[in-house]
């Protein structure tokens, strides 16, 4: 059945995507994605902990942002089943359309939010309505975006071309940082030009999420020229179009679902460190700096200052400034960049399963460093050299492992549930890696008295389980997407 469909006449009535066109759809939609998640990301950090959980404690208001920020995590794998379902069903091009309108629309109210000083708890309710909005949106985005890319790829370039989505998370992420930088360098800073200011508290931070619409409108505007993969459309000719890709994904391709999810999982667990946890370790002042503030207002209020109880209770951290540190994760996100292209070329030339045992075991390695690179040392130039080093190391990595999963996730599954498939074990990965990676990671650095030593080894542990689902699983390299359309033995019901 399949020799026929692809004897199948060039004049059909779709005309192709033509490959600059593909590379353009799927890089601009996740970066506009990215972008409005790392908008997100970032303003967890540094407003929302004082805007939406003023609980009075600093590591219980970052413990509810990033609770926040986490359930995105939840709602992407139901973004997934359903926009997996309609891809399958109907095509990708609609279901593409529909995740980016979803996003740019919960990302742009976000920016308009009242907060908790102007209606209370209610602020908090809000956003987190809005923020599983987001969350819903991207579990349907990643896999539709790896699909254009993949599925109009030309022969032996498979993993090239599943790059460019996977290129939109570095581009999206130096962006929203950079929006932010502008923002606040922009704005008036009475205490220094390194800290946030009022105006930037106030209002500032509500400029990147508005300036998502401009951003959407672009994306909305190359993905409506796209026409479906020619796969796609070989599938549905054949009769291989299932009315439920959910069940028939969980019934003949579990296995796939597991090890895929789990093969994510190191990723996942690194970037949220390499971004979210560093930015919070990073701009966390030291305890001799916070000892000296608290001291200091503790006098001016009268009041008896116990450094003691004071160091006891307080969680430190490096003491960069919030400009300076976000400037070092970008030169770190450039790196990212680089080598999520490099991986494209490198999976297609040697595999896609051996690239990613090496790196993965550089991971587990990177790990068992986070004591050595993140200490706060005397000397702040050695403190500063070896944090940027850890931050390049550590993108690198990143790169490696991210670039290669446009194409080894939606390999694992026939034409017919690969969206539905490879969405699912993306994004349930989400929920095991980047979901609780924020949260785990700020519990172990406060259980282990401001020393990184134990996030660290939360990584190893997380990459030693997707090594192991590396070693279970097959090459997918020279996997057909033209005789994998689930058919016959494949996929039929």
């Amino acid at each position: 059945m399949s020799t026929a469909v692809s004897s199948a006449p060039s004049s059909a009535p779709a005309p192709a995507n033509p490959r600059s066109r593909v590379i353009t759809a799927s890089l601009i939609g996740t970066t506009i994605e990215f972008y409005d998640f790392y908008a997100y990301a970032t303003a967890a950090v540094l407003v929302f902990p004082v805007l939406f959980f003023p609980t009075g404690n600093d590591t219980a208001s970052l413990l509810a942002s990033f609770g926040v920020f986490g359930a995105a995590m939840v709602a992407r794998p139901i973004g997934a089943v359903v926009f997996g379902h309609f891809g399958d069903r109907f095509g990708r091009k609609a279901t593409l359309v529909t995740s980016l309108l979803t996003m740019g629309i919960a990302t742009f109210l976000i920016g308009c939010l009242p907060t908790f000083n102007q209606i209370g708890v209610w602020a908090a309710v809000l956003l987190l309505i809005l923020r599983l909005a987001q969350g819903f949106a991207l579990g349907g985005e990643w896999s539709g975006a790896a699909l254009v890319a993949t599925e109009n790829a030309p022969a032996g370039k498979r993993a090239w071309y599943g790059t460019f989505p996977q290129l939109g998370a570095p581009i999206g992420f130096i962006i929203a940082n950079g929006v932010f930088l502008v923002i606040n360098f922009a704005l008036p800073h009475p205490d220094g030009g390194a800290q946030r200011s009022e105006a930037f508290l106030s209002w500032g931070w509500r400029v990147p999420f508005l300036f998502s619409a401009v951003m959407v409108i672009i994306g909305l505007w190359v993905r409506l020229r796209l026409v479906e993969s020619e796969t796609f459309t070989k599938a549905e000719k054949t009769g291989a179009i299932r009315k439920f890709p959910l069940g028939e994904v969980l019934r003949r391709h579990w296995w796939h679902l597991v090890l895929g999810t789990f093969i994510m999982l190191a990723t996942y667990v690194l970037f949220y460190l390499m971004t979210s946890f560093t930015l919070s370790y990073g701009t966390k002042a030291t305890l001799a700096t916070a000892s000296a503030a608290a001291q200091k207002a503790a006098e001016a209020a009268g009041k008896v200052f116990d450094p003691a109880a004071f160091a006891a209770s307080y969680v430190p951290g490096q003491g960069f400034a919030y400009t300076d540190f976000v400037i070092m994760q970008i030169i770190g996100v450039v790196f990212f960049g680089i080598f999520t292209l490099i991986s494209g070329p490198l999976a297609d030339a040697i595999g896609r399963r051996k690239l990613l045992i090496w790196v993965t075991v550089g991971i587990i390695v990177f790990g068992l460093t986070f004591s050595v690179f993140l200490a706060p040392y005397a000397d702040p130039k050695l403190t500063g050299a070896l944090t940027q080093a850890f931050l390049v190391f550590g993108f690198v990595l990143m790169g490696s492992t991210f670039g290669p999963m446009g194409a080894i996730l939606p390999e694992l599954f026939p034409t017919n549930v690969r969206y539905t498939g490879s969405a699912i074990s993306y994004n349930v990965s989400s929920i095991l890696g980047a979901a609780l990676a924020p949260i785990v990671a700020v519990a172990l650095w406060a259980a282990a008295g401001g020393s990184p030593w134990l996030v660290g080894l939360y990584l190893t542990g997380c990459s030693v389980l997707t090594l192991i689902a590396l070693l279970l699983s097959r090459e997918t390299k020279d996997a057909s997407y033209d005789d994998n359309i689930g058919v016959g033995s494949t996929g039929s019901l």
